[in-house]
């Protein structure tokens, strides 16, 4: 694709000539070709069998029409057609993506394995409705477009939408709806589209879709087709499932170490970072303590896997870590040992066993204090933040089709986000690049400051590079992946510990506060009071954070 005059009997076209290229113009490929995988069962075999319904992934489209306002950025949207099916496979429908990055889509196409052609898993429409033209949208546009809803017969679901640039409907083969129960319940992503700078209830809005339950319990399978809302009603449409539960495309333990040893990031910390990695025996074997409530005054010394942890139960407040009674080993202790750092891997399934998501957990012994920006002030928060114990991860979302990355999630204290492979850094080949924050560990996809807040008041997340840096892949231990049953992965003592992995903070956070508004301006004070009152517990460092296994998103 590139700048051309598309020929078109409508007036709408727009000539393109000196206009600079759209991002999406571009299809984002990773830096490195996509590795051979060891040998396997069904993992990267190009299709999924889904129990009567097989699949394959399509990444390769043609161009159907294009908006060049509205949506994310206000560069408008362009849509697609799956190109290249393989013989015996159908089209479920079509694919759309913002302009304003690379193209880097794909959409499932489907095959019935049943050999029954009056009950099937897939049968064509009987007819399409119109959902919605541009033909009356004063938006700059190549074209017309038209979005069709498929309308399936009795007993079958439509999965996506076909998109033309002309009024006639498509025909009735150009697509195919999938039998009832192979079908599950879909909801809206994110968005993708609409004719102005943000949604609005009125008018034309179009949405990524994903299935509605995506717990790696959960068999829903996402299709990479797109939810049209014309007027705040949402079309219908479902995504499909996993009906035999089957988990053959799942890798096994050498493709997940190869897997590793070809994505596992680089995570760079700040050139100020003082509280830095351990691997959690490390963290034992120098001086960490087990206390027990009633027995403060005599805590045990942990071994070197935690086997003398108590195990399972829940966080009630029973047993705590804490860092060493010895002053210069405590601070030792608190500083981490980079070069003996670990990375904790959990492998789970997840849309259905289609996609593999590979968790990657990171300890640091001490989490340091937070610092604030107060509009232009700049001000540490004293012992606010500070915390024994800090669990932070990053999980890369690889497709189990090919093997190929196609997102990581970056946790940010509380929460956190996925970011397509196409907006990621790369180093050393297809090895994405996170930035920890300075402190507070947080995992950032770009250096650079965040604010966590608003208004000109938050938390600094400070991210930077420098020579501290942790290739995950070098130390990293897989600890957990259920689907497995063999090798059976023998999950380390420490990781079934459910208390918490610092004690609760004796320090008075309003006088800590109170140190900080000696540094503001009066006008500020009362703003930067309300701020704080808002903050989670984790990031105000009240109580340590239990370890991975009790998080929601292990």
């Amino acid at each position: 694709m590139g700048n051309c005059l598309r020929s078109s009997s409508s007036p709408r076209s727009i000539f393109r000539k000196n206009i600079k290229p759209l991002p999406i113009e571009t299809m984002f490929k990773l830096p490195s070709p996509i590795p051979s995988w060891p040998p396997g069962e069904g993992f990267a075999s190009g299709t999924i069998d889904l129990g009567g319904l097989q699949v394959c992934q399509i990444s390769s489209f043609n161009k159907v029409w294009t908006a060049h306002q509205g949506g994310p950025g206000n560069l408008g949207a362009t849509f697609y057609e799956p190109s290249s099916i393989p013989e015996g496979f159908f089209m479920l429908g079509c694919y759309s993506q913002p302009n304003n990055s690379s193209l880097f889509g794909w959409v499932l196409a489907a095959k019935d394995l049943t050999n029954d052609h009056s009950g099937g898993t897939l049968r064509t429409p009987i007819d399409y409705t119109l959902i919605w033209s541009s033909d009356s949208s004063n938006i700059k546009q190549d074209g017309i477009g038209y979005i069709w809803l498929p309308t399936p017969p009795d007993g079958y679901k439509s999965m996506g939408s076909v998109v033309t640039s002309t009024p006639e409907k498509p025909p009735l083969n150009k697509i195919r709806c999938v039998r009832s129960d192979f079908t599950d319940l879909v909801q809206i992503d994110t968005w993708v589209w609409g004719p102005g700078k943000e949604t609005t209830a009125n008018g034309i809005n179009v949405f990524s879709a994903r299935p509605a339950e995506t717990r790696t319990q959960a068999f829903g399978v996402a299709t990479g087709t797109f939810i049209a809302q014309n007027s705040g009603t949402a079309v219908s449409i479902s995504c499909l499932k996993n009906v035999s539960r089957n988990l053959s495309a799942m890798p096994n333990l050498n493709q997940v170490e190869a897997l590793v040893q070809s994505y596992s990031p680089w995570v760079y910390f700040h050139p100020d970072e003082q509280y830095l990695p351990s691997s959690v025996s490390w963290f034992f074997q120098n001086g960490a303590l087990l206390y027990t409530k009633g027995g403060e005054s005599t805590p045990i010394s942990i071994k070197p896997t935690g086997s003398n942890l108590p195990q399972g139960g829940s966080n009630d407040g029973a047993y705590w870590l804490d860092l060493p009674i010895d002053g210069s080993a405590k601070e030792k202790l608190k500083k981490g040992d980079l070069q003996d750092a670990e990375a904790y891997l959990h492998i789970k399934p997840i849309l259905g066993a289609t996609f593999t998501d590979v968790a990657i957990w990171v300890f640091y012994p001490f989490n340091g204090p937070a610092r604030a920006k107060v509009e232009v002030v700049n001000v540490s928060l004293g012992k606010i933040g500070q915390h024994v114990g800090d669990w932070e991860h990053v999980t890369l979302r690889i497709s189990n089709f090919n093997g190929e990355l196609r997102s990581v999630y970056f946790s940010e204290h509380s929460g956190g986000c996925w970011v397509n492979a196409s907006e990621l850094e790369f180093q050393n080949g297809n090895k994405p690049v996170a930035y920890a924050s300075l402190h507070g560990h947080a995992l950032f996809p770009k250096a650079g400051l965040v604010l966590q807040g608003n208004g000109g008041i938050g938390i600094r997340n400070d991210m930077a590079k420098s020579k501290m840096v942790m290739n995950t892949g070098v130390r990293a231990v897989v600890v957990a992946a259920e689907y497995l049953s063999s090798p059976v992965i023998v999950e380390p003592p420490w990781l079934n510990y459910a208390r918490e992995w610092g004690p609760k903070l004796s320090y008075d956070i309003a006088e800590e506060i109170k140190k900080v508004e000696k540094f503001l301006p009066g006008t500020l004070k009362r703003a930067f009071e309300k701020f704080i009152k808002g903050l989670p517990n984790e990031v105000l460092g009240e109580e340590g954070p239990t370890g991975p296994k009790m998080k929601n998103n292990w």
